[in-house]
């Protein structure tokens, strides 16, 4: 299971969270401090997994942005690597070649995606095509919806 997922910058500034356990906001700052620090701590040279309460840390770097997730210490690395690879295969196929402000401006494009990815902390759907389709039907109905707002 996955427990959580941060993105982060190389500046240690958090771009998105999203916690499939329930804590509390002041514990949340500390998980993400710590989880922060033990990252960007690390060198490229050393492996993309730590332990750290007792949970296992994946993250992957892609450009400027730490991908992280939490899984419980007898999951897969390697799969939770692949999830990574795909939730960020997702947002260049979206975005384009997925950049920082991207993630900024339209992150609840990143968090929709993300949630057709991961659901309650498990994998649900593993198709970039189904992702993507998922997101161009969003895309549809804001359009409509936009359409149908009454002038002021």
């Amino acid at each position: 299971m996955i427990h959580y997922c941060f993105l982060i910058n190389r500046l240690g500034k958090c771009r998105m969270e999203q916690w499939y356990d329930i804590v509390s906001e002041k514990d949340q700052a500390k998980i993400l401090r710590e989880t922060t620090a033990l990252v960007l701590g690390r060198t490229s040279k050393l492996c993309n997994f730590i332990e750290y309460r007792g949970l296992k840390i994946v993250y992957k770097r892609y450009a400027s942005l730490f991908f992280i997730i939490a899984i419980d210490p007898t999951d897969n690395e390697f799969i939770t690597l692949e999830i990574i690879q795909q939730y960020v295969e997702s947002l260049d196929t979206y975005f384009g070649s997925v950049c920082e402000l991207d993630l900024v401006f339209s992150f609840h494009k990143a968090y929709y995606l993300l949630y057709e990815l991961i659901m309650s902390g498990e994998i649900m759907e593993t198709s970039k095509k189904v992702i993507y389709q998922a997101m161009m039907s969003q895309d549809l109905n804001e359009a409509v919806d936009l359409e149908n707002v009454p002038e002021v």
